[in-house]
């Protein structure tokens, strides 16, 4: 198994998109976050890996069937979460087993199939041509600019549910809307960590944020800055040491996790979080 570093040519390319998907990843996992639904990133990535094996099986570039079949299973399962009262944790471990035990049986169905054909999808690549990094930058304007207009309403229905309800916010088409651009968040992200460590990106920076804001403006900003300086020095450290440029990138917000824990307990923090009001 080998795992591909970041070459002198691909940097640009890689920063770029690299960039623009830790922003989305930090915006659109908070959500997740302050819903309790930290793993549900992960679950999607899953999905995703079932309609990337599908896409091999019959021939269609991967990413679009993966988008398809991470937005419809996960609405899908919303959908039956809310009529049958599964807990969320539940309908996160379904999606998660379901997307990956269904990926292994059509890999295991595709004629002449070489690891090398999904390895990209699984651990990220460090290689995005043009074509990508343009995709990349259109969606994550698209769903930034979504979010830019009904991050209010995503937020009222997120801490008081049934307060918004009674504000008049449709409470479920909101959660329809979040659950979608996650969906496509996941898929676009895994051109970057791949589908084993894409919760990282939705979830480090955030729990980091977290320990410093004071609000939910603060935990935006903040998550957005670590997980941009995860990426980038992600980027640079496996180019410049020739490793795995998801790894890295994992391994720095891990970093800066454990920094934010070290500097809480040191009573750093309360500091921190009032230099930044």
């Amino acid at each position: 198994m080998t795992f591909e570093a970041v070459s002198y040519e691909s940097i640009p390319h890689a920063l770029i998109s690299g960039i623009a998907i830790s922003l989305l990843c930090s915006v659109v996992g908070l959500f997740l976050v302050l819903r309790k639904f930290s793993l549900f990133g992960d679950a999607l990535a899953h999905s995703a890996f079932g309609g990337v094996a599908f896409g091999l099986f019959i021939g269609i570039y991967p990413l679009w069937i993966a988008c398809a079949v991470a937005i419809l299973s996960a609405l899908g399962l919303t959908k039956i979460r809310q009529k049958f009262d599964i807990s969320g944790d539940a309908i996160v471990a379904i999606l998660l087993s379901t997307g990956l035990g269904a990926g292994v049986i059509l890999v295991s169905l595709t004629e002449d199939f070489e690891f090398h054909d999904i390895e990209e999808f699984l651990f990220g690549s460090a290689i995005v041509d043009t074509q990508n990094v343009v995709a990349i930058l259109a969606m994550a304007g698209i769903i930034l600019t979504i979010l830019f207009f009904t991050y209010k309403k995503i937020l009222y229905s997120t801490f008081s549910e049934e307060q918004a309800k009674a504000s008049g916010i449709p409470v479920e088409k909101m959660s329809y809307l979040l659950i979608a651009m996650a969906g496509v968040t996941v898929v676009i992200s895994m051109q970057l960590v791949g589908v084993l460590l894409i919760s990282a990106l939705f979830v480090l920076p955030n729990v980091s944020a977290m320990l410093y804001a004071r609000s939910f403006k603060q935990t935006v900003i903040l998550s957005m800055s670590f997980a941009v300086f995860a990426t980038v020095s992600g980027i640079i450290m496996s180019y410049q040491f020739e490793i795995a440029q998801a790894g890295c990138i994992v391994l720095v917000a891990a970093a800066i996790f454990i920094g934010s824990l070290v500097a809480k307990g040191s009573g750093l923090v309360k500091t921190a979080g009032i230099l930044a009001k």
